[in-house]
């Protein structure tokens, strides 16, 4: 009985497999790509696959609480003094702009540069993000053209009613295939990078205030609450309960004396 049920589930996933229908819609999609978009945007996609699947680092609190920790030395020592943490900012982008703060460069151009980088940056994820959106629009299309055919075929068949049914069933697999690719795959690869880019633009969006806050010498405090705009509700009550816990033993030192 088991294995009368294994067979017969066997045959129903035979039933779903068909190479034909596989490469009609899988290698169209993956030839019409090749014609839309150059090498070197194509190369981008491994990396982006990996960077949309795996857990992403942003932590726009964190960025937050490092701002400030520059702004307070920055405040104390003096600009030259933030020297000394560039070998500990792991984040290009925030590492140039601090170093550009150190450097004594003219408030503007800061910000030129690194709104320049900015905008670099988005046009990149765009793009790499357009060939998923673009391979999504297509699958279904090769997945018609790969139905057309194999109703053709079928067409040409009809003095056999026998091949009616199974010419039928792989005719409309590629339909379905090219509906698998678009929505299961391609369409929500897409959203994740876009999701993730909008995270990872925010984070940049804050590092340039806060470096731009610094250059100009403003108050910690103040920098601290013009940031916490960038975060959501629920992380400026963190970065609130981070800020009084860590004034608290001052305050208690403060009433033991």
């Amino acid at each position: 009985m088991l294995a009368k049920a294994m067979t017969s589930e066997s045959a129903v996933a035979e039933g779903f497999f068909q190479w034909e229908s596989i490469m009609i819609t899988c290698g169209g999609t993956v030839c019409a790509i090749l014609i839309a978009y150059t090498f070197d945007e194509l190369k981008m996609i491994p990396r982006a696959v990996v960077k949309a699947l795996r857990r992403q680092d942003y932590s726009a609190d964190d960025t937050l609480d490092s701002l400030v920790r520059l702004a307070e030395k920055a405040r104390r020592e003096g600009l030259l003094a933030l020297e000394d943490d560039l070998v500990e900012i792991d984040d290009p982008f925030l590492r140039k702009g601090i170093q550009l703060v150190v450097d004594g460069t003219d408030h503007n151009m800061v910000r030129d540069a690194l709104e320049t980088d900015l905008n670099y940056m988005e046009a990149r994820h765009a793009r790499c993000r357009s060939v998923f959106e673009t391979a999504a629009s297509l699958a279904p299309a090769f997945g018609m053209i790969g139905t057309l055919i194999g109703l053709i075929q079928m067409l040409g068949r009809l003095d056999d009613p026998s091949t009616v049914g199974p010419g039928m069933a792989t005719a409309l697999l590629t339909t379905l295939y090219g509906a698998l690719m678009s929505y299961l795959i391609l369409t929500p690869i897409a959203r994740k990078l876009q999701i993730n880019s909008k995270k990872e633009i925010l984070i940049k969006e804050m590092m340039l205030e806060g470096i731009l806050s610094i250059l100009s010498g403003q108050n910690p405090r103040i920098i601290q609450e013009k940031l916490k705009s960038f975060l959501a509700p629920e992380q400026q009550e963190a970065v609130e309960a981070r800020r009084e816990a860590a004034d608290s033993p001052a305050i208690s030192t403060v009433r033991a004396r």
